[in-house]
């Protein structure tokens, strides 16, 4: 099999891996997606449907879903689209990994405080590691709407040139980057600052108080991402503030409706043990707020998130926030 036509491999059956299969499916390529659950995977094979979590997408027949790991072993490139906290799992179930493993969870590995690409290293030593985040809703991609997105390669311009052929498309636009860091973190932290609009618009605070929140959050990420080396000018850009704003702003966003309904009351016991899908936020915001701590990086939007999460009520928590110490806008306490 010649290069051009290897298949490529996605890992993750829900909306996102679905959706990233469809987008990489528009040239013909066959895409080899791996699903957890059998009843979903005979759906998409026989019907090419994902009525689970995808169901306004018409799926292409170049993807071919399965349950078993082994089959994804003659892929390149394979994307790992699982949810934060299993990655290490699934990547460890695997006999064999590609040369090019390209990350789109977004999310920090509770218990060890460890990014994505440090699980990935560990789990698949061999493969080169690349992050591919940005502002990206997942229906909007299997629609072919179009969408920018950062890839950042720790394998440098080499990977880059590998895996550009095979993940753009003339609707879905990366863009190079080689800060790997940058692009987990802004993705990773923009999950747990999503919560907290989400909250802002549950408690009806208004516009006002959202466009502040998503200032004062970004001053959060950029704060933690320079204490972990990240570069200020990735934060600025789609995998940051790019996706940021997409995250803060909509009801798609799993992330800020979770913290819309925990505005409005909810309890965060019963809203986590009746979600389909994973707001990945809710897992990130306690080990990212032990990390700020650790660092001395202040981040109260993320530590009010923490204890929203924890059961305190909203309420109490925007007043806290309200009443804190009035300060120069760039102060590194702000």
């Amino acid at each position: 099999m010649s290069e051009s036509m290897t298949p490529v491999g996605v890992i993750g059956g829900g909306a996102w891996g679905t959706a990233l299969a469809q987008m990489l499916a528009s040239d013909g390529r066959e895409i080899v997606l791996w699903a957890r659950e059998s009843e979903l995977v005979e759906e998409i094979n026989s019907q090419h449907r994902n009525s689970l979590f995808l169901p306004s997408a018409k799926l292409s027949e170049a993807i071919r879903a399965t349950e078993n790991l082994a089959d994804l072993a003659p892929c390149s490139a394979i994307l790992a689209v699982t949810p934060a906290q299993h990655l290490g799992a699934v990547l460890g179930a695997m006999k064999a990994h590609p040369a090019d493993l390209v990350l789109c969870s977004k999310g920090i590995e509770a218990g060890t405080g460890r990014l994505m690409n440090d699980v990935a290293k560990d789990a698949a030593p061999g493969s080169d590691i690349a992050i591919l985040s940005g502002p990206t809703f997942a229906h909007e991609v299997a629609a072919g709407l179009p969408t920018a997105v950062t890839l950042a390669c720790s394998g440098g311009k080499q990977q880059w040139e590998r895996l550009k052929p095979l993940i753009a498309r003339p609707q879905f636009r990366p863009y190079y980057s080689d800060d790997v860091v940058g692009a987990e973190i802004g993705g990773a932290v923009k999950n747990v600052l999503a919560i907290a609009c989400g909250v802002v618009d549950g408690l009806g605070l208004g516009q006002n108080a959202r466009a502040a929140l998503i200032a004062r959050g970004y001053a959060e990420m950029l704060r933690f991402g320079e204490a972990l080396g990240a570069q200020s000018e990735t934060l600025a850009g789609l995998c940051g503030l790019g996706d940021l704003v997409l995250t803060c702003s909509s009801t798609s966003s799993r992330n800020f409706s979770l913290g819309k309904a925990l505005g409005q009351g909810q309890s965060p016991e019963a809203l986590m043990a009746d979600r389909k899908t994973v707001a990945e936020g809710a897992h990130t915001a306690p080990v990212l707020n032990e990390l700020a701590h650790k660092r001395g990086v202040a981040m109260p939007i993320v530590e009010g998130v923490t204890r929203l999460l924890a059961g305190e009520p909203a309420q109490t928590v925007v007043t806290q926030l309200l009443a804190r110490p009035l300060r120069a806008e760039h102060d590194s306490d702000a």
